[in-house]
């Protein structure tokens, strides 16, 4: 028998910083390498060195490319990790583009907190810089999907469409002669852009994914919402503020916005894309079509119906156009980018609507506004909030408790360890007892930095 250990370095009793180490006689593995987002008592977590010998670390596998999946990989370099971080090309795509703009941002907001002097540390440091983040992603290795990679002798796995995002898989990893599956975040069924998830068929020991274990996606009209958001913008002389995660929902809503316009549910109204993450995305899409449903001629139609903004002296000159306008902007939870921007200027005016299209993880400024907060802290600075604030919640690129049922009825065997991960405390409560109760299967919800010694 061989003893593997997994220690749950994140996104254990919270939806971010994912990151599970796996112990091994023959190997030793990181399956993703998140930062920590959301609440202070979890950003703080970030500077802490992890409780293992990074060093040890053989290789990363990575699953997709979102910060709290990737984020932590300059750090982990930092701390003495010299191995090969492996996923697919286009995750590794997204990855280097998440690395590469969220140093700038740090190193920028380091900086404007040492020239302002709203930093509590005598002189505020990025988290990582530039430099930092292009060493890493040297150690970025391409793999095929569905192929098998053969990490040791008695190791190997394979990456597996997942949905969620473009190039998003789960890991079907086989270790001693057991099946290790790692789900990533699941994606939705039913999604405009890319096909449904596959499914495993197989799973000794499943971690799963829970952000949405406790819900279901309400059926919504979001044509019908964004029509009638778009009319009381249009009426109002106002501007409607989307803040946006950069990867997928970006484009889903430019996809949206343009079928809306193409079948007549919306007039010609000015929209602005400023995300300069979001505008390298659409690059990924571009160069790995085999990944989503658009065809090219779509893909570029979509693009030349929106404005897209590549310099923050149009992002200025939008704030002042006096025309009704859309502006889609970085970031999706309101955490940082460009849509911090539009806010300090906007957030206090009635005729500002602003529509968060996404999760909001707790102790985010979108979860604030979403709550009824009277004011937003924006670097040191209080804005008063009186703009609308509006919520479509089945753009969600998550599955929700129905889709990740569905996702694991194709497992043939009974787990002998179900591991529920990425959920708040109610949802990963409320999965428990439902996949109790529908599938007979125990499960395990770990804590922060538990380890689990599994003889195989």
């Amino acid at each position: 028998m061989k003893k593997v250990s997994i220690t749950f370095l994140g996104a254990s009793g919270t939806v971010t910083g994912s990151k599970f180490y796996i112990e091994t006689p023959e190997i030793n593995i990181l399956v993703d390498c998140g930062m920590f987002q959301g609440l202070k008592e979890l950003r703080e977590k970030n500077w802490q060195p992890l409780p293992i010998d990074v060093s040890k670390i053989d290789v990363v596998l990575l699953t997709h490319g979102h910060l709290d999946h990737s984020g932590y990989l300059p750090r982990l370099v930092k701390e003495g990790f010299k191995g090969s971080i492996l996923a697919t090309e286009p995750t590794l795509a997204i990855a280097r583009i998440i690395l590469l703009d969220s140093a700038k941002i740090q190193e920028e907001q380091a900086k404007k907190a040492n020239e302002e002097g709203f930093s509590k540390h005598p002189v505020a440091l990025p988290f990582y810089d530039l430099k930092e983040a292009e060493n890493t992603i040297k150690l970025f290795v391409g793999c095929v999907k569905d192929d098998w990679i053969e990490l040791s002798k008695n190791i190997r796995f394979k990456f597996k469409f997942n949905g969620h995002i473009i190039g998003s898989t789960f890991i079907h990893l086989e270790m001693f002669g057991k099946v290790f599956v790692f789900s990533g975040d699941v994606g939705r069924l039913h999604d405009e852009l890319l096909s449904p998830p596959e499914r495993p068929q197989w799973a000794d020991y499943l971690f799963l994914e829970s952000t949405y274990g406790n819900k279901l996606h309400p059926k919504e009209n979001v044509v019908e919402i964004l029509t009638k958001l778009i009319e009381k913008t249009i009426n109002e002389r106002g501007t409607l503020i989307i803040p946006s995660f950069a990867v997928e929902r970006l484009q889903l809503l430019m996809y949206l916005l343009w079928q809306m316009y193409k079948k007549n549910k919306i007039p010609n109204i000015p929209i602005f894309i400023d995300s300069p993450m979001g505008n390298n995305v659409l690059n990924v899409f571009q160069q790995y079509p085999d990944w989503h449903k658009l065809s090219m001629n779509e893909f570029d139609a979509m693009c030349n119906h929106v404005n897209i903004i590549t310099s923050y002296a149009d992002t200025w000159k939008t704030i002042d156009d006096p025309r009704p306008k859309i502006v889609i902007a970085g970031s999706g939870m309101v955490t940082g980018g460009r849509v911090l921007t539009y806010l300090k200027q906007l957030v206090d005016e009635p005729k500002t609507n602003v529509l968060l299209v996404g999760y909001q993880a707790e102790g985010t400024r979108g979860r604030q506004l979403l709550e009824g907060v009277h004011e937003l802290k924006i670097f040191g600075k209080y804005y008063p909030v009186k703009a609308s604030i509006h919520l479509i919640e089945s753009l969600s690129a998550h599955a929700d408790q129905a889709e990740l049922l569905h996702w694991i009825d194709a497992i043939k065997n009974i787990p002998e360890n179900v591991f529920l991960i990425h959920g708040e405390p109610n949802a990963l409560d409320a999965f428990k007892v439902k996949i109790r109760d529908t599938k007979g299967w125990e499960c395990h919800i770990p804590k922060l930095d538990e380890t689990l010694d599994l003889l195989l």
